[in-house]
């Protein structure tokens, strides 16, 4: 059974390794596209939305279309955070935290 040191000094290393990669998460970039690239969203780890760009075609479809194009466009690129994060939270963590947590 391990002691408690041992314990407390793995958790302040995860600690560690989570709050450098939450920093590294909010700097790196997700894209997604919809309409076959008529329109990109990029967001950062936090799920902040940085960039969108909209192709002559896309601001042409109407609102509706034009709606469901940037939602899907937003979604994409924010599953893609999401997965990134449970990829690399499972790394850091060593499967210490129970699924779905992130």
């Amino acid at each position: 059974m391990p002691n408690m040191f041992d314990m407390m000094k793995q958790a302040q290393a995860m600690q560690s390794k989570m709050k450098a990669f939450q920093d590294e998460m909010e700097q790196k970039e997700f894209t997604g596209t919809a309409g076959g690239g008529a329109v990109t969203v990029t967001v950062n780890g936090k799920h902040v939305v940085l960039k969108v760009i909209l192709t002559p075609e896309a601001a042409g479809s109407g609102p509706e279309m034009l709606q469901d194009l940037v939602k899907a466009a937003v979604n994409a690129a924010i599953d893609q955070a999401a997965e990134h994060l449970k990829v690399e939270m499972g790394r850091i963590t060593g499967g210490m935290l129970p699924p779905g947590l992130f």
